[in-house]
């Protein structure tokens, strides 16, 4: 058999898979073009029904796309993310028979967000490697693999915060340096649903084949090193455009799919006008509250003034 009909026989074929919120389909797509320079074949699905239809390839990885909208708190984020699950759990294995047949290279590995732990479910029972991805640094995962760890053992919630924000290796936190539904755990609130879907994401974390972080030893060492310590773990970070890091891939100057339509630079001028008039006018910008706050409340509005605009353009 010739060489190179022996090399293509022999490829593995990645399956990647983010969920559909801009900052965890970036680090996913980057990673993926770095794979696939390992001569790798690298698919990676979108979840969403805004990716533009005739983006098919990003350099040598190939894009699929399956309808279904990012959340835009239309229903609660709790039912938005029983949708999500229950339709990526049913299309998924439709998805790697497809792509196996069409591709002539079978899928081998399910490389997830690590914020989708079930997706290591249908890896197994399609026989398939599972790898998942942690798109945040390594301190914020201690902190909420920390949670985790507490909760399993059922300590208290008021105990657990004294002994997170005391942790090693996340050097000298306050209580009030955690992310708000962090310091809010003790009672109910907004917050609830990101909380279990933060500390959800170690509900198998020891369990995956892989688990790759999206940072580096050097910007984190003490936290990479005591999260290594409780299983093998690869940074792999930052996951930038090669253009801007170290220039090994060609023409990789940009992330790739977006969510959001572009937008002219005087709608973005006055978005962020609107985004400022109505943060230094929120209660949530009061001495006291923190970066966390605001980081959610940003969000929220600014999604709501694209989507404002959008509408008019």
């Amino acid at each position: 058999m010739p060489r190179e009909m022996e090399k293509q026989n022999r490829m593995s074929h990645v399956l990647a898979i983010p969920i559909p919120a801009q900052g965890h389909i970036n680090p996913m797509t980057q990673f993926s073009k770095r794979l696939a320079s390992k001569e790798l074949q690298v698919t990676i699905v979108i979840f969403s029904s805004k990716v533009l239809k005739h983006t098919r390839r990003l350099g040598s990885v190939q894009v699929v796309t399956i309808d279904f909208d990012g959340y835009e708190g239309k229903i609660s984020l709790d039912d938005y993310l029983k949708q999500f699950r229950a339709t990526v759990t049913r299309k998924l294995p439709e998805l790697v028979a497809e792509l196996s047949t069409s591709s002539g290279h079978p899928i081998s590995c399910l490389l997830y967000d690590s914020h989708m732990p079930w997706v290591l479910e249908t890896a197994r029972q399609l026989g398939l490697i599972g790898a998942s991805l942690f798109t945040q640094s390594c301190a914020v995962d201690t902190v909420y693999y920390s949670i985790h760890e507490m909760q399993q053992k059922k300590i208290p919630p008021e105990k657990l915060l004294v002994t997170v924000s005391r942790f090693p290796a996340l050097a000298a936190l306050e209580i009030a340096d955690l992310p708000s539904f962090v310091q809010g755990m003790e009672s109910e609130s907004e917050y609830s649903s990101l909380l279990n879907q933060v500390v959800g994401q170690f509900s198998n974390f020891k369990d995956a084949d892989w688990i790759f972080v999206n940072t580096f030893n050097t910007l984190e060492e003490e936290a990479v090193n005591w999260l290594a310590s409780q299983r093998s773990i690869k940074p792999i970070g930052p996951m930038i455009p090669s253009f801007y890091l170290d220039r090994q891939l060609e023409d990789d100057k940009e992330y790739g799919p977006s969510l959001f339509k572009p937008m002219k630079v005087e709608a973005l001028i006055r978005i962020s006008r609107n985004l400022q008039q109505k943060l230094l006018g929120s209660s949530i910008m009061k001495p006291g509250n923190d970066s966390i706050n605001v980081s959610y409340l940003s969000y929220k509005l600014l999604l709501q003034q694209i989507q404002q605009d959008q509408h008019h353009m």
